[in-house]
């Protein structure tokens, strides 16, 4: 069962010379623009193998000269798989660490709970699954008198010192080009030391402390020169959300504006990450820059797109000399003239748009995204969460139901952990309030409401999970306003699916592994509906993991049933959710959404009550959800009009997945 069919979405769209070239020659041409080596691997997992290996390499040598190997390590999602592999190559090949000092890159403080601290990561990631000797475990103290802190840090350096230096520096990078809390300002000869933390490094914190306002407001952190005074350094960063700021760390001019771009002053430094996070680099981006291509039509239709951005100009006034000017040459001697290509792309945008998402019936679908024909069509709209449906894809789902598809929504995962526990308290008071004059003599019920309320007040501290009644109860509030959005929306009551895929139910933010039982849920359904249409969260960037997975369970199920004959008259789309918008050359149907459909989408959101302003996962952008999705659409409706296609108010954008 392959369960990791999401990582070869952004293969797909990428050639793989442009990642592994072919030699040392092309490497050069290809790299031109990057100023820091960079090393980029078809997934994260292949990417940290490597990582894990060449560290266990560098650990092995120092054993045989009978010396100590010092480690400097961060918490974060990026090394997770790193250090999944260094426990696996302990217990699997004998890889010792009793030779091994580790030094923690950060630690927040004030810790009120110490399973809140970055060690606490380390150990549960891997030192407790280790043969490290723990005297060479160093971290900063996240529990040290204040005024005991400069003389804290002072020591940590020397004590780095004294073993020789840092051998090997383990990074990941923050959205705003920190390494380790260095950010935005911090000086290239900074040591460790306090720092307060702005908000955007507390909302990315977030992920480790359910919401912001748990994360301390400061930390204490090595400084950029500690980190560049070590003997090597590998910073990791993967998926598309990290792709905009590696561009800048590795194309950008060294500035104090974005720290990690001093990793270009340093001689035994590199960058390892996948294609996804590799997107916006020059040479993934736009390779008519740095090389000749292979144009295939999605590669011309991103070409034309850039130049018409960059000259600001639409398709149809693009001239011959623009193409020679910006790099385009070859698509000249290829279609003779700049026309001749302009007028290829304009209808090959053209024909993206519909408002027939579902296929018009009784017409010519020569030039249309979906087929006329079956129609009414069985439609399924997998949702990773109880309100990505309505998010990402709320007026096409609304334009589907009222041109009469039989439309079903399946919510993968409960949700259950990004419910506030204020509104949980609200429905508490809500649901005894009404027992009590219906049915004051429900015990067990009086019991579920003691032991709940007692809980979510009284013994809750900061950075606890959840118990399994408050699971259970911010489940059915996930469950109500999804029910709700639905009706709103106009899907059948009894086409409303929950299947709470078993990966997310741990009551933590960390969940567990994909597995067959997730993906047979899945099965189960598509045998169940057998849809003519399938839509997708193909949306990489949701910080937690969820969508992922969530896609992965889908695609590993369609997968398994790609032999069954109602499959092969499917078509899956892949919508995307609050975090990103699909690049316009990889569009394959728009759309749009007038004025009073996008206010109906804006309402379906709104049904969303406990995802409104008091959602704990709302990440490091401060617009609400649905001023996020009506400012993606309308942004890409937008830039259909400045290339100019018609105008309009919204759209929607999907690209089709094959199987």
């Amino acid at each position: 069962m392959n369960t990791n069919l999401s990582s070869q979405i952004t293969l797909n769209r990428v050639l793989r010379r442009y990642y592994e070239p072919a030699d040392a020659f092309e490497r050069s041409a290809l790299t031109r623009y990057e100023n820091v080596p960079v090393d980029i691997y078809e997934s994260a997992e292949e990417g940290s193998l490597k990582i894990a290996r060449e560290i266990a390499h560098a650990i092995k040598n120092k054993q045989t000269s009978g010396q100590f190997f010092v480690l400097a390590l961060p918490g974060g999602h990026s090394p997770q798989t790193i250090y999944q592999e260094l426990v696996r190559l302990h217990r699997t090949e004998n890889l010792s660490f009793k030779n091994v000092v580790i030094f923690n890159l950060f630690e927040f403080y004030p810790i009120l709970n110490p399973q809140n601290s970055n060690l606490h990561f380390l150990k549960t990631q891997l030192l407790d699954h280790i043969d490290i000797d723990p005297r060479n475990v160093f971290s900063p103290d996240g529990l040290i008198d204040k005024k005991d802190i400069y003389e804290f840090c002072r020591m940590y350096e020397q004590r780095i010192q004294s073993l020789g230096g840092i051998d090997f520096m383990l990074l990941g990078i923050g959205h705003a080009g920190n390494i380790g809390f260095n950010e935005p300002g911090s000086s290239s000869n900074s040591h460790t030391r306090l720092v307060l933390l702005d908000n955007d490094s507390r909302k990315e914190a977030a992920k480790s402390f359910i919401s912001a306002d748990n994360v301390p407001v400061s930390a204490i952190t090595m400084g950029a020169s500690t980190i560049l005074s070590a003997k090597k350094i590998v910073l990791v960063a993967w998926g598309d959300n990290k792709s905009k700021i590696i561009k800048t760390a590795v194309e950008g001019k060294v500035t104090d504006i974005v720290p990690a771009t001093y990793l270009q002053l340093h001689n035994n430094a590199k960058i390892v990450i996948d294609v996804s996070a590799a997107y916006d680099l020059t040479r993934i981006s736009t390779p008519w820059l740095v090389t000749s291509c292979e144009w295939d039509d999605k590669m011309i239709r991103r070409a034309i797109v850039w130049l018409c951005r960059k000259l600001q100009k639409p398709i149809l006034k693009l001239t011959n000399k623009d193409y020679s000017e910006n790099g385009l040459s070859e698509l000249l001697v290829l279609y003779k003239s700049a026309y001749n290509v302009n007028i290829k792309i304009f209808n090959d945008l053209q024909h993206t748009i519909t408002g027939w998402p579902g296929g018009k019936p009784n017409a010519d679908d020569t030039h249309r995204p979906e087929r006329a024909t079956p129609y009414p069509k069985k439609v399924i709209v997998f949702s990773p969460h109880p309100d990505d449906d309505v998010i990402s894809m709320g007026g096409t789902l609304k334009r589907l139901v009222d041109q009469h598809h039989d439309v079903h929504v399946a919510y993968e995962v409960s949700g259950n952990i990004a419910v506030g526990d204020d509104e949980a308290v609200r429905f508490l008071a809500f649901l005894n309030s009404m027992t009590l004059k219906f049915d004051p003599e429900n015990k067990p019920f009086t019991e579920f409401y003691e032991r709940s309320l007692q809980f979510l007040t009284k013994e809750k501290r900061d950075g606890d999970s959840d118990s399994s009644d408050v699971l259970f109860l911010k489940g059915r509030i996930r469950r109500g306003e999804a029910r709700m959005a639905g009706r709103y929306i106009g899907v059948k009551p009894e086409n409303i699916h929950f299947l709470d895929l078993p990966f997310y139910e741990t009551g933590k933010i960390k969940k567990g592994d994909l597995t067959e039982a997730d993906v047979n849920i899945v099965i189960q359904l598509l045998q169940e509906v057998k849809p003519h249409q399938i839509f997708v969260a193909g949306d990489l960037a949701d910080p937690h993991g969820t969508h992922k997975v969530a896609l992965d369970a889908v695609l590993a199920a369609i997968d398994e049933l790609r032999n069954e004959k109602w499959l092969k008259n499917c078509r899956i789309w892949m919508y995307r959710g609050a975090w990103m918008e699909w690049e316009i050359d990889h569009i394959e149907m728009a759309v749009p959404i007038s004025p009073e459909e996008l206010r109906q989408k804006r309402n379906a959101i709104l049904k969303h009550q406990s995802q409104m302003e008091s959602a704990p996962f709302m990440g490091s952008d401060e617009r609400l959800f649905w001023q996020r999705a009506e400012d993606r659409n309308k942004a890409t409706a937008d830039l259909y009009s400045d290339l100019g296609l018609a105008a309009y108010e919204a759209i929607e954008a999907f690209v089709e997945y094959k199987i």
